[in-house]
């Protein structure tokens, strides 16, 4: 299996979804059981947004599991101490960045959402430069081709960086453990890599559909739309992040009732945005 999808569209619209992936790499070499590895994935979002690509959505997928390379963290964002020697690549220096990867969720994972270790051996540094040649480039790549070829051919474009969170914030997921998450949150680091107000027209869409929906907490948006948003050039990138809860049984993963439900909510969003031009607000 490739380790990603993209699929090409015609509309302004990107949509991307780096931590749905099932595919486990026979390399990846973990201590952990798959049912407890599983729980870090967003699983299923891929299926939520399945009718897309028709409505001429770009859409990128990727195959690999986030536990084994996070596609939304900066290959900066390196766990030195999971590594067998120095990494000879730059490493990040922020604190806030920071914060994530001595939560153990750097761009390779020490730990899973819980705090379970997720190896019992030191990686080699060739065995995680491959991962980035093999998974993060080719996506990243897959996702920056879209917004060009969006923001070419209609002089602005619009990328949904597509997640979901479980119904409460675990552990060492975030900054606020056990708290209860809204329906959807909508992230956009503080109006930096979208418009405010596209943003407000994609919460007050949500709300009028019945949801709660949450702005910039406890999800601000990662390095997807860091990376890719700038909208003061057109290129408005805001991460949506849908609560568990509304589509599937968190022990399980099996899909629930509600997903059909949802996944009509989620095509009227993409048709509202598909009628926004973001210049006009």
């Amino acid at each position: 299996m490739p380790f990603i999808t993209h699929l090409p569209g015609s509309t302004p619209l990107v949509l991307d979804s780096p931590h749905s992936g099932t595919a486990y790499p026979a390399d990846f070499r973990h201590a952990c059981e798959l049912s407890v590895l599983r729980s870090a994935e967003d699983t299923h979002v891929e299926k939520l947004y399945d009718f897309a690509p028709a409505m001429g959505a770009h859409w990128i997928e990727a195959h690999f599991p986030r536990s084994y390379l996070d596609a939304n963290r900066n290959t900066t964002e390196m766990d030195v101490s999971l590594l067998d020697a120095p990494w000879p690549e730059p490493v990040e220096t922020d604190p806030k960045i920071l914060s994530k990867v001595r939560l153990g969720k750097g761009l390779i994972w020490r730990t899973t959402d819980e705090g379970v270790p997720l190896y019992d051996r030191k990686l080699g540094v060739a065995e995680v430069q491959a991962r980035i040649e093999q998974c993060w480039k080719p996506y990243h790549a897959a996702v920056a081709q879209a917004i060009d070829a969006a923001h070419r051919l209609h002089g602005y474009s619009i990328h949904i960086n597509c997640h979901s969170m479980p119904a409460i914030a675990s552990g060492s997921a975030t900054d606020f453990p056990g708290e209860e998450h809204a329906d959807f949150v909508i992230g956009d680091r503080e109006g930096t890599t979208a418009s405010k107000l596209l943003s407000q027209r994609v919460r007050e869409h949500l709300k009028a559909r019945g949801h709660s929906v949450a702005y910039n907490h406890p999800y601000k948006g990662v390095e997807l739309v860091r990376r890719y948003g700038n909208p003061a050039a057109h290129r408005h990138s805001i991460q949506l992040e849908i609560n568990r809860k509304l589509y599937m049984d968190e022990d399980t993963l099996a899909l629930t009732a509600g997903a059909e439900p949802l996944k009509a909510t989620l095509r009227s969003l993409v048709e509202m945005l598909l009628k926004t031009d973001p210049r006009a607000l």
